[in-house]
């Protein structure tokens, strides 16, 4: 069991150091974009299913709060934490207007659009992007495998090397740690 495990890590770690490889002028390209966003007031808007979903809280809430040093609060939004709000769409229009319809309340020209899917093939994300097309705005989309339908629907398409659901999720979080940093350095200077 011990070189099972150990044998988990390292495959992790491949998965990462391949993405981070093939990604790292587009990560840097959207650090870019979601800072000048910031600037002229715009803001992030995350979502996701499951684990995604979480996810997207998570890094919503890095930028939000804080992530590793003290600075003004920077407006994100993650929209699968309201249960109110996703009941009442879920129950009167489906579960595929979910994000759909709060990204037409919400969003505006210029908000970055963070979606995040494993399989990239979530039919209530893929709504949301083309809201977030006819809306005017930005779209960073995290998946993995082939990208699935989603890999040509966005401004900046992120494909995590691996049809493993665990391996894509860590690199999808690792991912939003390393933007939020960078953001957080280009916005403010210094190290965290």
């Amino acid at each position: 069991m011990n070189q099972r495990i150990i044998g988990i890590f390292e495959e992790s770690a491949r998965v990462k150091t391949a993405f981070v490889r093939d990604n790292a002028d587009r990560i840097e390209d959207v650090v870019r974009l979601i800072a000048a966003s910031f600037r002229d007031g715009k803001k992030v808007i995350l979502f996701g299913n499951g684990g995604s979903a979480t996810d997207a809280s998570h890094i919503a809430a890095e930028f939000v709060n804080r992530f590793l040093m003290d600075r003004p609060p920077l407006p994100a939004i993650a929209l699968n934490t309201d249960p109110a709000v996703i009941t009442s769409i879920g129950n009167d229009f489906g579960f595929d207007q979910l994000f759909a319809k709060q990204l037409a309340a919400l969003g505006q020209e210029g908000d970055v659009v963070i979606a995040i899917s494993t399989s990239g093939n979530s039919p209530n994300v893929l709504k949301a992007l083309d809201v977030a097309k006819r809306k005017s705005m930005k779209t960073v989309v995290l998946t993995g495998g082939t990208g699935g339908k989603m890999a040509n629907l966005a401004d900046h398409t992120f494909i995590v090397p691996s049809t493993h659901t665990p391996h894509i999720q860590e690199t999808h979080i690792t991912l939003g740690h390393v933007i939020c940093q960078m953001v957080d350095e280009l916005l403010f200077g210094g190290k965290g």
